[in-house]
């Protein structure tokens, strides 16, 4: 069963991973590291059992039950009991990590459904308590005659019909795939930027933002959008996305992000507002594929910044930003 020093029940762990899109069998729960802790410093010292291969923190609670955090983390392996210790002892630190290994937790498991609900909720960003109105309103419903439910349904659609597109979006940059880029058109990495911040900001039907995405091709890269279109009408933006970039770019992982962003270094004569902003490039790009959780990216880069910037200790005392790793200011606070 799961180390009795953490608070989570089998459940609320097993909520943990799926809001975090982290396969419980590959999943590890650290406890008691203190909050000022380095996540390159936990991930190495996790490592340091073999078995668990690679290990990326996903993402990190508090509870007035441990002392310290606990820090969600994804090992490359999947996860063997018997090979898993209970705790660990970092160098230099009195206390010792506890280990908690959800793979342990067979008996009284929740059924299949609860974990797939409690996925498609975790994907929407809702929670159980999200969806008690609805069981309640239901429950209401089922006594009206068929004439209220109609009424009910269009209220509803009413309140859920998406407002008018903005105009500002109908337009993104061309983009063809031809190397060099040619004069007036995007290159791959800035056309994916605002194209993405269109899919974000834009608040429309997925039909409307295909049909932009394809008005903004040509060339190489709109024959792969046609030959997707042919095998499947119905794939979404994010499809159209991930091939243009499969095909068109230089294949980089999210791990392979992360290791880069890990090593980046301010360079000599370069001002700190530009090494944040090369950061924050490859931050990005490893957190949308994956190499990041999302949850760690202000404290990742803060880390980084420590880490990698040699000429401006000064200004980074300035900022104080050793002391607030545990609150970590955003980029746009960083880059003021």
């Amino acid at each position: 069963m799961a180390n009795l020093t953490c608070p989570l029940s089998l459940f609320e762990l097993l909520t943990w991973c799926c809001e975090e899109n982290v396969n419980p069998a590959h999943a590890i729960v650290v406890s008691s590291v203190p909050s000022d802790t380095n996540i390159a410093d936990i991930e190495e010292v996790v490592e340091t059992v073999k078995a668990f291969g690679k290990v990326r923190v996903r993402a990190q609670k508090s509870s007035p039950q441990v002392k310290g955090d606990m820090m969600l983390c994804e090992t490359r392996n999947k996860v063997e009991p018997s090979q898993a210790p209970p705790e660990i002892l970092p160098p230099s630190v009195e206390s010792p990590w506890k280990l908690t290994l959800i793979v342990e937790n067979t008996d009284n498991r929740p059924d299949k459904f609860s974990i797939k609900l409690l996925s498609l909720l975790a994907s929407e960003g809702k929670t159980l308590a999200d969806i008690e109105p609805l069981l309640t309103q239901a429950k209401t419903v089922r006594s009206e005659n068929t004439s209220s439910i109609i009424r009910a349904v269009g209220d509803l659609l009413e309140k859920v019909r998406p407002p008018q597109e903005n105009n500002a979006f109908r337009r993104l940059c061309v983009f063809s795939g031809i190397s060099p880029t040619p004069a007036g058109e995007e290159t791959l990495d800035t056309w994916l930027e605002q194209a993405q911040l269109m899919l974000d900001e834009c608040d429309c039907s997925s039909k409307e933002k295909r049909k932009w995405i394809v008005e903004s091709l040509k060339g190489p890269v709109l024959e792969i959008i046609q030959a997707i279109r042919c095998n499947d009408p119905d794939a979404t933006p994010e499809a159209y996305f991930a091939a243009i970039e499969n095909v068109f770019s230089i294949s980089e992982s999210g791990e392979d992000l992360y290791f880069k962003f890990r090593s980046m270094q301010q360079q000599p004569n370069e001002r700190l507002s530009d090494f944040v902003q090369r950061l924050e490039n490859v931050l990005t790009k490893a957190v949308q594929k994956g190499g990041l959780s999302l949850f760690l990216r202000d404290r990742a880069r803060v880390e980084q910044l420590l880490r990698g910037a040699v000429e401006s200790d000064i200004m980074l005392l300035h900022l104080r930003l050793k002391e607030r790793l545990n609150n970590p200011p955003s980029f746009m606070t960083q880059v003021k």
